[in-house]
């Protein structure tokens, strides 16, 4: 098999989640338990840090393992989705899996694989912890993919498991309150495990305090013990400064992640580099060093990452409620003449949610991506002029991109997202 078809098979036999939605999605962890049981438990061979959340675990899975990286470690890396190439799932210090091994896996394990009927995500599941434990990691950085208690991820027993926040997002399989889906998230906290919350939340804080004590586990909420006191913006970085229980921390820290709620991720990221100190030596240079590059020593796009000047261009793929209003947020304090929106959403969304934050002075160019869930331009358009969104429609990103240069002068401000896929299909990304 070629690598083209290689992943042919893998999206095709066993569609992903990205691209089809919830008819992918597989309940329960017996075939990951399987496919583990055949590779022989491949993640027992190294620690490994467990990290969920609504939004922001991307970006706080990243920053871990930069600064463990930047601690002399070899880190492995797994997160989801991709943007361009199935292998940025799956890192070691940075590097992504080899074309190579991927053809090697899949051609190698092809029959158990169909045996079995796994899915696309308990598959790449079970191919990066077998690749980690043949690379000899020293720690893994786990992202889950999709709530929590039953990810094909929720087999590891990590040093320390992270829930970054909770919102409203895949509410038909995580429930419609946020309690719930706390409650499927909190099912990544294992006995005498530590646990670190990133945010306090009334309706959810009851729900992490039961599970951790069910499960004698220590549980910290970051955003109670440190707070962001100072923060300086620039084009491409932010410097803050940190305080850990009303004491300075951290003086002029530089964050490569310039989006504001990276502020909120480097609390969670500090939090959960407490526990991991009890098991590797990290110091402050590290820290230093590893949050200021997470961007070039992990690969991590998409995070209000900036395109060009003179028109601004910013993309980001926050997608969901509390993802567009940290985005909307930021939105307000650009300075610009006009501000122009290339948006595209999926269908199994909540549009309302999402419309209702953006400007409605904005010049908006709606479009979708190449995907089967992708909601049609003109569907958005129409779902969006309900709250005074208008523009025109555009059949894929790219024109959608090149209309919306087209039109801007070098003093406005073009902003492309509203879903994963809409970033991931920007050219030249």
């Amino acid at each position: 098999m070629t690598y083209r078809e290689t992943l042919d098979f893998l999206f095709t036999q066993f569609p992903a989640y990205q691209q089809i939605g919830s008819k992918a999605y597989k309940e329960g962890l017996d075939n990951t338990l399987a496919l583990d049981a055949y590779f022989g438990h491949p993640h027992t061979e190294f620690k490994t840090i467990h990290v969920a959340g609504t939004n922001g675990k991307g970006s706080v899975s990243h920053t871990i393992a930069s600064v463990l990286q930047s601690a002399g470690y070899k880190v492995g890396l797994y997160t989801s989705p991709h943007l361009k190439d199935f292998r940025e799932r799956i890192r070691m210090n940075g590097a992504m899996i080899s074309e190579p091994e991927v053809v090697s896996f899949v051609e190698h394990n092809i029959a158990e694989i169909k045996q079995i009927q796994a899915s696309f995500f308990e598959i790449t599941t079970l191919m990066a912890f077998d690749w980690f434990a043949r690379c000899g990691v020293d720690v893994a950085v786990v992202e889950v993919g999709l709530g929590g208690r039953l990810d094909s991820t929720n087999i590891i027993t990590p040093i320390v498991s992270v829930i970054t926040n909770i919102s409203f997002d895949h509410t038909a399989m995580l429930g419609n309150t946020l309690a719930a889906i706390a409650g499927e998230k909190a099912g990544i906290i294992k006995p005498e495990v530590p646990v670190v919350v990133g945010q306090t939340d009334a309706e959810t804080e009851p729900v992490f305090r039961t599970k951790a004590k069910s499960t004698n586990s220590q549980i910290v909420f970051a955003d109670q013990i440190r707070k962001v006191t100072n923060a300086e913006q620039t084009a491409d970085k932010q410097i803050v400064s940190i305080d850990k229980n009303d004491h300075l921390e951290f003086s002029g820290l530089e964050l490569d992640l310039s989006g504001n709620y990276q502020q909120k991720n480097i609390l969670t990221t500090l939090a959960a580099i407490d526990f991991i100190k009890r098991y590797f030596i990290v110091n402050e240079d590290d820290i230093r060093a590893g949050v200021a590059s997470v961007v070039s020593s992990t690969g991590l796009k998409g995070r209000w990452q900036r395109l060009g000047d003179n028109p601004t261009i910013i993309c980001d793929t926050g997608h969901n409620d509390d993802g567009i209003r940290q985005i909307a947020s930021q939105l307000k304090l650009q300075k610009y003449n006009k501000l122009h929106i290339v948006i595209g959403m999926v269908s199994d969304k909540d549009h309302a949610k999402v419309l209702s934050q953006l400007p409605t002075d904005a010049i908006y160019y709606f479009t979708n991506a190449q995907i089967q869930r992708a909601l049609p331009a003109a569907q958005l358009a129409e779902k969006a002029a309900a709250f005074g969104l208008r523009g025109n429609c555009y059949t894929d990103i790219p024109t959608a991109i090149s209309a919306a240069k087209a039109n801007a002068a070098p003093n406005d401000f073009i902003f492309i997202g509203g879903s994963t896929f809409t970033v991931a299909e920007i050219p030249d990304l």
